[in-house]
This record gives structure tokens, C-alpha cells and sequence, in this order.
């Protein structure tokens, strides 16, 4: 077949093809080009899901008449300096987008700059191009989209329900929305205001509010401040407790130079520096901008400028990484506040909505038995239906409270309940620590603090312990004895299917050597033979942590429990157990009173 040139309609909708996918992918391109403008205020209106009606409204520059001539010829753009494609500051620079939407819908423009008088109006209708006219228009420009689509009706085939549509629409506003707290947005669907989003200030503050309305008060009480700079690169954003975690990554937020992005490197740094503080299939909840040179960045690499290409990643990953864990680190035992809500509600409908006032005192009198969650991290949600005396107490009027205790961030210790749950006071809150939860993360943070710094101190057995693992758990654990002696673990093979274990962690002090050895075992053969043991180090001394740390059911003194808190308030990430869950939760003394009715 002999080459021939395609025909400008055919190039259009080629490119049409590549740009707008959805309606969500119309509204992307117009609200960028409304804040490219200076918009202020920006009001996006759909109907149909968008294939009926798109209308998105600014206040922004406009446009004069020869402009809005060129705004719909393809790659015509105001927004590149001398046609340099390595410096981007704007969000749209292609030129591509007008003519392409106007290629498969029916397109009008209306424009007016704040200093002209009169307005204008040109319409292009599946690639058909109007004359200009004059039109009523306030300073700013007006873009509506009708009939999407009705030049490609294959294209429909392919779109998801009104509903769905809709969603993706306010969802691609929001993301735009986060990168600009200083513009108001607003979003109708149909007939009804979706979304509303006032201007906030430019500023730290301004952008935590932003945030809030768009990811939910819940991230505005558990936000850390991300902040970072190194050669040339800026990070700045906020980022949620790691006890603050969603089964999916829909709550991640990555901009790069303001531009909504979807990178491999950013995702890759943000799950680096979380680490192990998440349980695995969970992410954490965060908002984070990069700012960088345009001359850095290539965020040409795709049409709809979704995905961009660092000339250095690891640059930007190194300086991502670090500025989390610093954040994460300085937040030192902070748990989520979402625990305390969650026991409040709990122990409220356990009740029946109000705690009686037999609640109160439950020194009292004894209670029937009680069926309580065996860690208070492995079931945040297990209702309270009634407390059982105390297994160990620290009375008040027998240990008066120590005003120094009190102060701290985890109080006093004043009881354990059940031999498991330690019940400090502060002067204004009531904490619940789950002892063995608490106690598995600081022995696994000591146990990296050692390997970091040449290894783990060993303890000899008086007599070598001999474990019957099977044959093929044996030769996996004599494959990686080198390693797991680093680990403070010496072991041998013994016989068929056995090994001896000769050294212990001195850390973790009496423990189940059995147990650990077997499940040391069989995560090893989990792995597989590409399973690189020094790669993991921190998840085998998560595991030793488990088997070494204080365990439920055992009673504590109460300078042990106050050594507890203590150690949990001078350690980092001591606010979730090795599983990403709380160690403790926190009930403030006024929502208690709201419990009881005393407010």
C-alpha cells in the first residue's frame, strides 16, 4: 500500500486518541490551563459524566481575540520559552489539547482579558472551526465541552458508568486542587456541588488545611511535616503515622513541579522509608511535593504528562527517603489519635451509648469472667464488655502519683489489667499500653541499633539446645549459619533433621529457643533460594524481637511498668508494634466525660 499523508481531521483525532481518554482527562487539561491562566477561582460543571457537558469557568488572564484564533491550532502554545522542551514551568505546554477535544466533540471558547472591554467567542465543532463572535463573558475565560466523543462513538464503549465518571472528574480536581491551596475550586455533577474548596494561604498551614478537606480530618491529627532540600532538590508535604494505613495506595499524593505525577522512583523512596514500620499490603497515607530545576525533570514522557523522568533518581529517592525518617524518627512514640476515637466508640456501644456509672469504680466490686483480646495491637476493635480486678496495682492513695511522671507524654503508671494491658495516667488522658506489643519494638529498635554497629551481642547456652526441625529446615538454617551469627544466633547441624544451638541473642533474655528456631526455618524456605538473608536482616530480628519480648500474661512491678513507658518515650516508631499497629492507645479526660455524660 503506497504511503500517503493523513488527513488533519485523522491527525487530530489520532491525537485526541492519546490525550483525552476520559472526561476526567478533558476537565485535567482545562483546569491546568485555568491555573496556568492565574486563576483564583475555578468551577467545573459536568453533566451526563461529563460526555453532555463540561464546563470549566476562571478568572484568570483570558485571552484577546488573535490568541483565541491560535488557542485551537494544533501545538500553539503561550506556555514554552523559546521553544526549550527542557524547561517546563507550566502545567499545559503541549498545544495539543484544544484542537484535540474540539476534534471529537463540539468545543467553545469565550474569553476576556481583565483590561479589554469586550469578550469573544469561538467554537470548534468536531474539527470544524468557527469564525469569531462576541460574547458576554466576565474577566477570565469560559471552555464548554459538548457531545464527548460524538466523533469517535467507539470511544463510549470504552467509558465506565455516569457515577464512575464522576468521581474521576472531582478525583483529577482534587489532585490539581492539592498542588494549589491558594486557587478556590469548586465541582458540580448533574445538579448537585460535589466538591468545594475554598482558598487557603500559601503557605505550610494553608496547604495541611487543603489537605484536610481532601483527605479527611483523621490525616490533618496524624500529619507530619516533610521537609528536605539537597542539590537543587526541594521536598516539601505531609505525611501520616505509620499506624495511619489504607489496604490500597489511593491516599498517596506525589507532585513534581506542581504536576500530579505517577513515578516509580517516588513510590519505590516512600515505600523504602516506611520500611517496616507498615504491615506488608498496607500504605501509608501522604501528600508530598518535589520541586526541582524544569532542566532536571522530563515530564515529556508521556501525553497526558502523567509520568516524568529524573535525569538523577537517585538523587531525588536518597533525599525523599531521608526526609521521611526524619520526620518519622523526630515523631519518636506518637501513635494515631484514631485509636483512642475507636476505644471511646467501642466501649460506648458496648455500653449501650452512655457508660454506667458502675464503670467508674471498678475496684469495687469483682466482676464475672470476661473474655478480653489477647494484645490490644493484634485487636484494637474487641469490645471492653466488662474489666476483671486488676491483676497488679500501683493505688493511689498507696503510691502517691509523682508530679514528674504525670507530665510525661505516657504518664504514670497506676494498674495492669489481665496481666497484659498497662493503665497509665497523665494529667489530662488515660493510657492503655499493650505490654508485649510495646516491648516487641523496643527489643527489635535495640536489636538494629546493634547490627548497625558491628553485630549482636551473643549469650552461651550452659547446655546446647537440640531442636528437631525436619531435614530440609537443617540445611537451610547450616546454608545461612554465618549470617544468623550475626544476629547474636549460633547454631549447628546435629544429626538428621536437628541442629544445636549453642549462643543467643543476650538481648532477649528467657525465650522460647524452639520456637524461634523453627520459624526462623520455615521463613527461610519460604523464601526460596533467592531468598538474600543480609538483605532482610531487619525482618529475622523483628521475628527474634516476637519470641524475646515481655509476653502477655505476665505480671509487672510498677517500676517495671514505669520503665516501660519511659523506654517507649525515649524511642522511635515505639508507637506501633513490629506490625504497623498501635502500641498504646490514648483517651483524653474530656472525651471520657462526654462518655460518661459529664459534658
Amino acid at each position: 500500500m503506497a504511503i500517503r499523508q493523513l488527513a488533519p481531521e485523522t491527525v487530530n483525532r489520532i491525537a485526541a486518541g492519546e490525550v483525552i481518554e476520559r472526561p476526567a482527562s478533558v476537565v485535567k487539561e482545562l483546569v491546568e490551563n485555568a491555573i496556568d491562566a492565574g486563576a483564583c477561582e475555578i468551577e467545573v460543571v459536568t453533566a451526563g459524566g461529563g460526555l453532555s457537558l463540561i464546563r470549566v469557568s476562571d478568572d484568570g488572564s483570558g485571552m484577546p481575540p488573535e490568541d483565541l484564533l491560535l488557542a485551537v491550532e494544533r501545538h500553539a502554545t503561550s506556555k514554552l520559552n523559546e521553544d526549550d522542551l527542557f524547561d517546563i514551568r507550566t502545567l499545559g505546554f503541549r498545544g495539543e489539547a484544544l484542537p484535540s477535544i474540539g476534534s471529537v466533540a463540539v468545543l467553545s471558547i469565550a474569553s476576556r482579558p481583565p483590561s479589554k472591554r469586550d469578550g469573544f467567542e469561538i467554537v470548534v465543532s468536531r474539527g470544524e472551526k468557527s469564525g469569531l463572535k462576541p460574547a458576554a463573558i466576565n474577566a477570565g475565560t469560559r471552555v464548554e465541552v459538548r457531545e464527548l466523543f460524538s466523533a469517535t462513538p467507539a470511544r463510549l464503549k470504552f467509558l465506565k458508568s455516569e457515577r464512575a465518571e464522576n468521581m474521576a472528574v472531582s478525583e483529577m480536581v482534587k489532585r490539581l486542587a492539592m498542588a494549589h491551596p491558594d486557587v478556590g475550586f469548586s465541582v458540580t455533577t448533574g445538579e448537585r456541588m460535589g466538591l468545594r474548596l475554598p482558598r487557603c494561604e500559601a503557605s505550610a498551614e494553608g496547604l495541611l488545611q487543603r489537605l484536610g478537606r481532601i483527605m479527611g480530618r483523621e490525616f490533618m491529627a496524624d500529619a507530619l511535616v516533610i521537609s528536605g532540600e539537597r542539590d537543587g532538590v526541594r521536598i516539601l508535604g505531609y505525611a501520616g503515622l505509620p499506624t495511619l494505613h489504607r489496604p490500597d495506595a489511593g491516599q498517596q499524593f506525589l507532585f513534581v513541579n506542581g504536576r500530579p505525577v505517577r513515578d516509580k522512583v517516588l513510590v519505590g523512596a516512600v515505600r523504602a522509608a516506611y520500611g517496616d514500620l507498615i504491615p506488608k499490603g498496607r500504605h501509608p497515607l501522604l501528600a508530598l511535593f518535589v520541586t526541582l530545576d524544569p532542566s532536571d525533570v522530563d515530564v515529556n514522557v508521556h501525553p497526558t504528562k502523567a509520568e516524568v523522568r529524573f535525569r538523577d533518581g537517585g538523587r531525588v529517592r536518597a533525599l525523599m527517603i531521608g526526609a521521611i525518617q526524619h520526620a518519622l524518627e523526630g515523631a519518636g512514640h506518637r501513635a494515631s489519635s484514631r485509636g483512642g476515637g475507636l476505644t471511646l466508640e467501642t466501649l460506648a456501644r458496648s455500653a449501650g451509648g452512655v457508660l454506667p456509672s458502675t464503670y467508674s469504680n471498678f475496684h469495687a466490686q469483682e466482676r464475672g469472667p470476661t473474655s478480653m483480646p489477647a494484645g490490644l495491637a493484634e485487636a484494637m476493635q474487641a469490645p471492653f464488655s466488662a474489666f476483671d480486678a486488676p491483676s497488679a496495682d500501683t493505688r493511689a492513695h498507696e503510691a502517691p502519683l509523682a508530679p514528674d511522671l504525670v507530665d510525661r507524654p505516657l504518664g504514670a503508671a497506676r494498674a495492669q489489667l489481665h496481666e497484659t494491658y498497662i493503665v497509665a495516667q497523665t494529667r489530662t488522658s488515660v493510657v492503655i499500653v499493650d505490654q508485649h506489643a510495646a516491648h516487641e519494638r523496643l527489643v527489635y529498635e535495640r536489636m538494629k541499633a546493634m547490627l548497625s554497629n558491628g553485630g549482636v551481642a551473643r549469650q552461651g547456652l550452659l547446655i546446647p539446645a537440640i531442636i528437631d526441625v525436619g531435614d530440609d529446615e537443617a540445611h537451610a538454617l547450616a546454608e545461612r549459619e554465618a549470617e544468623l551469627a550475626e544476629l547474636g544466633l549460633v547454631l549447628e547441624p546435629f544429626g538428621h533433621g536437628a541442629v544445636a544451638v549453642r549462643e543467643v541473642p543476650a538481648l532477649l533474655g528467657e525465650m522460647d529457643v524452639a520456637g524461634l528456631v523453627r520459624d526462623l526455618a520455615a521463613e527461610i524456605l519460604a523464601e526460596g533460594q533467592g531468598f538474600a538473608l543480609r538483605d532482610r536482616l531487619e525482618a529475622i530480628c523483628s521475628r527474634m524481637a516476637c519470641h524475646g519480648s515481655v509476653r502477655a500474661g505476665r505480671r509487672l512491678a510498677p517500676e517495671e511498668m514505669n520503665a516501660l513507658l519511659r523506654e517507649m518515650e525515649a524511642t522511635p516508631y515505639s508507637g506501633q508494634c513490629n506490625h504497623g499497629r498501635p502500641t498504646y492507645v490514648e483517651l483524653k479526660l474530656s472525651d471520657i466525660e462526654r462518655l460518661f455524660g459529664r459534658r
